[in-house]
């Protein structure tokens, strides 16, 4: 059962990481130095002062850009392979004994992979916003994704089991907005 709460918890970071890339960094680090959250091998520099540092400043820094009008468009086209990246870090990060092999064959392609489908949404979303708002709604927008990856960070610790059916449901959510927002009138 161990196992499969690792799994939960780095899917639900990584999910976390498609809406803004570096909270659930802080959040993994700031687990770890209180001592509720084990790293993994290897991964135990996340949890240090320098590493927690660095996440607050770049949290700081990426939640503030996302509110300068053109600059959250450009931020979407670079954070898309980041999402990904780091999506994988953080699902390898607190998935612990387990083998090597499916430990990373899981975090690249579940941990990569739903960061950067929901990244994807998000990026269609602020552009969808952008284009019949002329950007006015993109701070809600903004607002929407940096609660969602607050959310979901805070979930994926306290009740991993739970992440699933929240994922899902934005999941759902996102495409049905998306898809009422691309149909004809």
């Amino acid at each position: 059962m161990e196992h499969v709460i690792g799994v939960l918890v780095g899917l639900g970071l990584s999910a976390a990481c498609g809406f803004r890339i570096f909270v659930p960094l802080l959040v993994i680090s700031i687990a770890a130095r209180t001592g509720h959250l084990v790293l993994a091998f290897q991964f135990e520099w996340m949890g240090a002062t320098p590493a927690l540092i660095a996440f607050a400043l770049a949290t700081l820094l990426e939640v503030a850009a996302y509110y300068v009008p053109w600059l959250d468009n450009l931020l979407d086209t670079m954070a898309t392979p980041a999402a990904v990246i780091a999506g994988i870090v953080v699902s390898a990060s607190v998935i612990v004994d387990l083998d090597p092999f499916f430990k990373w064959t899981l975090s690249v392609i579940a941990g990569g992979g739903i960061a950067g489908g929901l990244q994807l949404l998000t990026t269609g979303t602020r552009h969808l916003s952008t284009i019949t708002t002329a950007g006015a709604a993109n701070p809600v927008v903004s607002t929407v994704e940096l609660g969602s990856s607050i959310f979901l960070s805070a979930l994926s610790l306290f009740a991993p089991l739970l992440v699933l059916f929240a994922v899902v449901t934005f999941v759902l959510f996102a495409l049905n907005r998306l898809w009422k927002g691309r149909a004809p009138a």
